[in-house]
């Protein structure tokens, strides 16, 4: 049995916007449960891919207010982790 297992987190300063609150989700963990290391590994390959496009895309936007002198993509703090491990 093999367990994947991910953590989640951002962080968008106030410098980044207009708002004045910081905007900040906190770490989720979530844990996912495969039958074999293949099943796993490809689960991870996934999602790994599938936050690379969620950071990108953010941070593309974040460019594009930069240009409007809205925002500031050196702000944003996008951390994950995603790991498979033997249960």
């Amino acid at each position: 049995m093999w367990v994947l297992m991910y953590v989640f987190s951002y962080s968008v300063s106030p410098a980044a916007t207009d708002d004045r609150a910081e905007w900040r989700l906190l770490p989720t963990v979530v844990f996912q449960e495969f039958s074999n290391e293949e099943r796993c590994k490809a689960a991870k390959s996934a999602l790994e891919g599938s936050l690379q496009e969620a950071g990108a895309k953010l941070r593309s936007g974040l460019e594009d207010l930069k240009s409007l002198r809205k925002a500031d993509p050196a702000q944003v703090i996008i951390a994950y982790n995603v790991e498979c491990l033997p249960k």
